[in-house]
Order: structure tokens, then C-alpha cells, then sequence
């Protein structure tokens, strides 16, 4: 005969070491997702998929459409409406079960709590954990979306030297691009090979790539490169100007950031000079 005991420890304990696991799963970097790159470039006239694959996706993709993601931040991250609705239940199924696994641990030690306490506290913990996991996508899109602009900057001046050095305004775009490395300039590669490939201008692709990310600045060289190739002006001077003025606002920004962040240090200094002025009046008040 099994120990129900026993059995409730050991489930517990595995519900534990699950949320654990797929906690650290998440925090970890993923690997880029070249799927969707691929997909976006050879885009097959009927997909083949097998039924349960095609059922978890349609599944999925209902959840997402009734979350209603954030698409420009899950595009600027490279991921999914569906991966975004996955790391939302997940998160729901963790504040779920952690409640559960407390009161068995509970149930074991003696301890027989009423009925309606893990069940508020699993609705409690389910929302509270779909809302941190919504506002760590957000979080990282915000990153995401500074580093973004930061290398929007080199990437203006990088284009104004190719310009400069008399190439062409398709060539510089691609010169300018190849140059360097990171995640930025190959989103950037990714929209020029797009254009190329569907033979369309690479400053309308830079644009919507600006629009489906939500990084103006970006759209700004697509918008000054299009009156190059267009009229023919030369804008190198533009282009450097404009990397100057958003150098510009994203210090202004930064020393903005940190003087908010500098503020909030002011709350526990003052409390801790409360605490202080406690320690010295204790003795005195002690004595009355």
C-alpha cells in the first residue's frame, strides 16, 4: 500500500523542480530564431505542417489573439505572438501550482489550511506571474530599442563615409551595413537581402522595418536616403547631422533616466536618517 504522504511529497516536489526548470529555461539567452528569417524569404505556397503541430499553433495563436500581444516589441525581440502566449501560460500554470505544492507541504507537516487559501493565493500568483512575464518583454524591448538607436547612430555616419566616398546610395546602405557586426546591423542586412531579393528599393524595406519594430530613427535613414537615390542630392551632411541631433537625445534621455533612478535613492536615505535619529532618541525616551 502506497503512503499518500509520500506520493504528495514526491509530486510536489517534481511540480517544484518543473517550475524551476522552466524558469531557468527562460531566463537563459535564447538562440536566434532563424525560422521566421528563413520562412520570411522563401515563404512556401502551401505549408506543410502535421496535425498536432497545426493544432498547438492554431491553439496558440488563439490564446495570443485574445491576449493581444505586443507585436512591435515581440518583432524588435524576434519572436512570436504564439511564443509570447506560451511564456504567458506557462508563467499562469507556475502561479497555479506553487500555492498547491505549499499546501501540500502543509498537509505533511500537520498543518490543514482552509480551502479558500491556496485557491486566492493561486489566482493571485497566476496574475501576478503573467504580469511579470508581459512586463519582461516589455523591459527587454525597451533595452532592445535603446541599443537599437544607439547603433542607428554609427549607422548614419557610416552611410555619410560611403557617401562620401562617391558609392551610390543602394551601395552605401549595403557597404555601410556589412561593416559591422551585432544583432542591429543584421536585422538591417536581413532588409536590404530582402529587398534585393523581391527587387524592391532598400530605403522602402528599411522603412517598414522601422514601422514593424518601432524604431523611428531608423526610418529616418530610409526617408534621407530615398531623396538621394530619388533627386539625386547629396545628403551625406544630413545624415551626419542627424546622427549628431539623435546623439544628442539619447543622452538627453540617459541623463534623464538617471536622474529619476538618482531620486528614487532619496526614499531609503531619508528612511535611513528616521532610523537613525530612532537609535539616538531611544535611550533618552527609554529613561522617562
Amino acid at each position: 500500500m502506497l503512503n499518500w504522504q509520500l506520493t504528495l511529497a514526491v509530486s510536489g516536489g517534481a511540480a517544484v523542480g518543473l517550475g524551476l526548470f522552466l524558469l531557468v529555461r527562460e531566463a537563459l539567452p535564447a538562440t536566434p530564431a532563424l525560422g521566421p528569417a528563413l520562412r520570411r524569404l522563401h515563404q512556401p505556397a502551401t505549408p506543410v505542417a502535421g496535425p498536432s503541430s497545426r493544432s498547438d499553433s492554431e491553439w496558440l495563436g488563439g490564446v495570443a489573439r485574445w491576449l493581444k500581444p505586443p507585436t512591435r516589441d515581440l518583432a524588435l525581440l524576434d519572436r512570436t505572438p504564439e511564443q509570447y502566449a506560451l511564456s504567458i501560460v506557462l508563467s499562469v500554470l507556475i502561479g497555479l501550482l506553487a500555492p498547491a505544492t505549499g499546501g501540500v507541504l502543509l498537509a505533511m507537516a500537520g498543518i490543514t489550511p482552509p480551502v479558500v487559501v491556496p485557491v486566492v493565493a493561486a489566482i493571485g500568483l497566476a496574475v501576478l506571474a503573467a504580469l511579470i512575464a508581459h512586463r519582461d518583454v516589455l523591459a527587454k524591448a525597451n533595452r532592445a530599442r535603446r541599443e537599437f538607436r544607439r547603433a542607428v547612430c554609427t549607422y548614419l555616419d557610416l552611410v555619410a563615409l560611403q557617401l562620401s566616398a562617391a558609392h551610390g546610395p543602394v551601395q552605401a546602405l549595403e557597404q555601410a551595413a556589412a561593416i559591422c557586426d551585432g544583432w542591429v546591423f543584421d536585422r538591417v542586412r536581413e532588409a536590404l537581402r530582402l529587398a534585393q531579393l523581391q527587387m524592391h528599393s532598400p530605403w522602402d524595406e528599411i522603412r517598414d522595418l522601422a514601422d514593424e519594430i518601432g524604431v523611428p530613427e531608423l526610418g529616418d535613414v530610409g526617408a534621407i536616403m530615398q531623396s538621394s537615390g530619388s533627386d539625386g542630392a547629396q545628403v551625406h551632411e544630413t545624415l551626419r547631422q542627424r546622427a549628431d541631433s539623435l546623439r544628442d537625445q539619447i543622452r538627453t534621455d540617459e541623463l534623464a533616466q538617471a536622474e529619476m533612478v538618482t531620486s528614487r535613492l532619496d526614499v531609503p536615505g531619508a528612511l535611513l536618517v528616521f532610523v537613525l535619529i530612532g537609535f539616538i532618541l531611544y535611550p533618552f525616551v527609554a529613561r522617562l
